[in-house]
């Protein structure tokens, strides 16, 4: 009797002990994660599809059209089929040249941007008068003056009219291409802005600089801070930040001033002659100044650009096939070398086909059409495995983006807490810019005190847009390059990890 007394006081004391000892924290557990080689769309980078539409017989957007982008898609001319998450919409204002936008109009080109949003799309803006080339026997031959694009006073007041369809629609606008000055907007070709071309002065003259700065000015004005003006030419943005007399080898941005939302954080570029001759038909030219000759820049203008480009949104198109095979493959050719240095997020899939072939078939379009833009790819997870409620959550993930670029939008990085049993959503928040998420290897992490409810909770990483119309659309949500982890119901990336709630 005594020794069943023993035992039973001796299991009691090993359970008050038991109770009493200090609980060991779950062992983390780390997760590898396979990447995917599969192409797939995601927002505001990639091979875009162009459209026009003329003021003077407005053809709009078709929604099923756009919707049908996110497939995979031919252009005419081209061998390769693309996914496109961004269209580029030309809005020629012919019909304007010397009077207001119409409400009419403004209207048809805010109908579009419903239609944008409703398909999953955004559009990449440009505004010209004119997309017309008349040939003739000027020093230039295939285009004479008159060009047909609009004088300052009436560009100004169309960028005013346009001000708040901008605001009203900057969650599926990409950016704005600075448009309005010239022949296709591209600020050379032009009738009251200075004719840089031999068919006029062959350089810029001060005057011609300042009335640039200030359409600039006027649509950097009009539209919202997180949306990027894209000029043609890295000149512009020289002499619109430092002034007309500002050399070519002015400083480009630095990490510190990028995505601050000033003028010099929201200039960039965008490139209609990639990789068209070795200063891509006078993009990386010094256009001279009242005081100064127009002199080649090319090695300073590249330098700049490259600095300059990798906190930029940086698209445009080819243009001929002429300087072969410098714009083929590796190793004959430097194309994807170029898209990386210059931080390339888009091009044209429409044009020029008789180049984009050549990708094809010298073997790097599968690489080119992955990489524009970002491509982040999930290496490694570590994460606590069980924990009481109120206690941290700890997750550190290595990811890389192998893609050219970083995204150029602001977006929020959530961690998704999904209970498997009730469907409840936790939602945390990192500490990251994923604009900063350049090319190369990164590393995300956080501490979270979770206040959940007992049980099993699925961890997911969601990056979705910044726009409440638009974030809880998986059109506009990053996928990640991985198998097995997209979700295309909710846009969410599965890590593959449940923690067990106490």
């Amino acid at each position: 009797m005594i020794l069943k007394k023993g035992v039973i006081i001796g299991v009691l004391l090993a359970i008050s002990c038991s109770k009493d000892a200090p609980q060991q924290p779950a062992t983390p557990v780390t997760i590898t994660y396979k990447e995917s080689q599969e192409d797939f769309p995601n927002p505001e980078r990639g091979f875009y599809r162009y459209s026009e539409t003329r003021a003077s017989s407005y053809s709009p957007l078709s929604e099923s059209v756009l919707k049908s982008y996110r497939t995979p898609k031919t252009a005419s001319g081209a061998s390769y089929s693309v996914f496109s998450t961004l269209v580029f919409r030309y809005f020629v204002l012919d019909a304007f040249k010397s009077t207001s936008l119409s409400n009419s109009f403004i209207n048809s080109v805010r109908t579009d941007l419903t239609t944008a949003r409703n398909a999953g799309v955004k559009l990449i803006v440009r505004f010209t008068y004119t997309v017309d080339v008349t040939a003739g026997a000027c020093s230039e031959g295939f285009i004479c003056p008159p060009y047909g694009d609009a004088p300052k006073s009436v560009v100004l007041g169309h960028i005013s009219q346009l001000k708040s369809l901008f605001q009203d629609n900057a969650d599926v606008i990409a950016c704005v291409q600075m448009g309005f000055v010239g022949t296709w907007g591209e600020q050379y070709y032009t009738d009251y802005f200075g004719d840089a071309s031999s068919n006029g002065q062959s350089k810029l003259l001060d005057a011609n600089w300042q009335d640039r700065i200030d359409v600039l000015k006027a649509l950097l004005d009009a539209t919202p801070k997180d949306i990027m003006i894209q000029v043609r030419y890295p000149q512009i943005k020289q002499r619109y930040i430092y002034g007309i007399n500002a050399p070519v080898t002015s400083a480009a941005l630095t990490e510190a001033e990028a995505f601050s939302e000033t003028d010099k954080a929201r200039i960039a570029y965008h490139n209609d002659c990639f990789l068209a001759s070795s200063d891509d038909y006078g993009t990386y030219e010094d256009y001279g100044n009242s005081s100064t000759p127009r002199l080649s820049a090319n090695a300073t203008l590249r330098a700049y650009f490259a600095a300059d480009s990798k906190y930029l949104v940086v698209g445009g198109e080819t243009c001929t096939n002429g300087y072969s095979p410098q714009n083929n493959c590796a190793p004959a050719g430097m194309a994807e070398k170029e898209m990386a240095d210059m931080h390339y997020s888009f091009l044209n899939t429409d044009y020029n086909n008789q180049l984009n072939n050549n990708w094809v078939t010298g073997g790097c379009m599968d690489n080119i059409k992955k990489k524009l833009g970002y491509r982040f790819v999930l290496k490694s997870g570590t994460y606590t495995s069980s924990l009481a409620v109120g206690e941290k959550l700890s997750v550190s993930i290595e990811l890389q983006n192998i893609g050219y670029a970083s995204p150029y939008k602001a977006r929020p990085v959530q961690l998704i807490l999904k209970n498997k049993g009730t469907q409840a959503i936790i939602v945390q928040e990192f500490a990251t810019d994923i604009r900063k998420w350049f090319t190369g290897t990164l590393k995300l992490t956080g501490d979270f005190t979770i206040n959940a409810a007992a049980g099993q909770w699925d961890l997911y990483l969601n990056l979705p847009d910044k726009y409440a119309s638009i974030n809880k659309r998986f059109e506009y949500s990053i996928r990640l390059a991985n198998e097995n982890v997209w979700d295309e119901a909710t846009g969410y990336n599965n890590l593959n990890h449940t923690v067990i709630v106490k």
